[in-house]
């Protein structure tokens, strides 16, 4: 079957083996959760520390299962110290719109806040104030932040080569926009330039199965397919993901519009999608179920309802 496209009529049986295997066959399930944050530079993984923070994982947990952390933005990046986020959206003509606060969670310090450690904000002189906001440590702050307010709760790590992209938002520009953005970093913008969404570096979270660096993911057990896709010049380049949907009208994915993210630079092996056939087209695709793995190649989804932004698959090469 290699470089051979199946027609749709048969896509269905010759497909779903395939996610029927990776369920038999899986590894072990991943022992901490893991969550996937797509930025405007790219994609990084946080392994969460769900047995020494159990309380700070659930309430992080709590936002990124509602959505709520999809389409906010970092609002604070203190150079080679930390980059904050999870309170803001931005909104045109309003401004920073604070996400609703979930009930202040308990301190957990335990962890050393080193690079690459993932932790949570809160107020001076309180240490059981955390609530939404959280940071990574862009370097090693472990003489100042486990030492002061309690301890700063360090609750997850960047796995992988994910600290690349940390350090490439490290080197944005940061402005000074008022007292809720005092350290904003804000990229492809000058003093006198009109702020706009693009602007920002914001994100979308999500959780995963497992680790994987690959641009282009679909996950059996949560329907999740990741992808980063080139629209050209009339829409840009975009991390999003799309979620299958359970019928019996051929296999089938919408695009879920709070993943959106417009990128600041051009992954290698991104997908395209073309406005003159309506189709999406992904190089290569890691199907996965908690460590069982399999690729395909040459994914063809065709746009199949443009108001929901449906798309169907129609072919792929194994």
């Amino acid at each position: 079957m290699t470089g051979i496209s199946r027609p749709f009529q048969s896509m269905a049986r010759a497909f779903m083996p395939v996610l029927f295997l990776l369920l038999c066959f899986s590894a072990s399930a991943q022992a901490n959760t893991l969550v996937r944050v797509s930025t405007t530079f790219g994609d990084f993984t946080i392994e969460l520390f769900d047995d020494a923070t159990p309380a700070t994982v659930q309430n992080f947990l709590n936002y990124v299962q509602r959505g709520d952390y999809n389409g906010t933005y970092f609002h604070r990046l203190a150079k080679d110290f930390v980059l904050q986020g999870g309170a803001y959206r931005f909104q045109p003509y309003l401004g920073p719109v604070a996400i609703a606060q979930d009930a202040p969670v308990v301190n957990e310090f335990g962890v050393s806040n080193v690079r690459g450690t993932v932790a949570m904000a809160k107020m001076d002189g309180d240490p059981d104030s955390a609530t939404n906001q959280w940071f990574v440590n862009l370097g090693d702050n472990a003489a100042n932040l486990d030492v002061q307010n309690g301890g700063f709760t360090a609750f997850g790590r960047v796995l992988g080569d994910g600290m690349t992209v940390l350090d490439a938002i490290n080197e944005v520009p940061v402005f000074n926009l008022g007292l809720l953005n005092e350290q904003l970093p804000l990229h492809s913008f000058g003093s006198t330039d009109s702020l706009t969404a693009a602007n920002f570096v914001t994100m979308n979270i999500e959780v995963v199965q497992r680790y994987s660096s690959a641009l282009h993911v679909f996950e059996y057990q949560s329907g999740l397919l990741t992808t980063t896709v080139d629209g050209g010049d009339s829409l840009g380049i975009y991390s999003l993901n799309l979620s299958l949907i359970d019928d019996q009208n051929g296999i089938r994915f919408r695009i879920n519009p709070d993943s959106l993210v417009l990128l600041a630079i051009v992954p290698e092996g991104r997908a395209t999608f073309s406005g003159d056939d309506n189709k999406l087209r992904i190089p290569q695709l890691e199907l996965n179920n908690n460590g069982s793995v399999r690729v395909i190649s040459n994914v063809v989804l065709a746009l199949q309802d443009p108001a929901t932004w449906t798309f169907v698959l129609e072919s792929y090469d194994e």
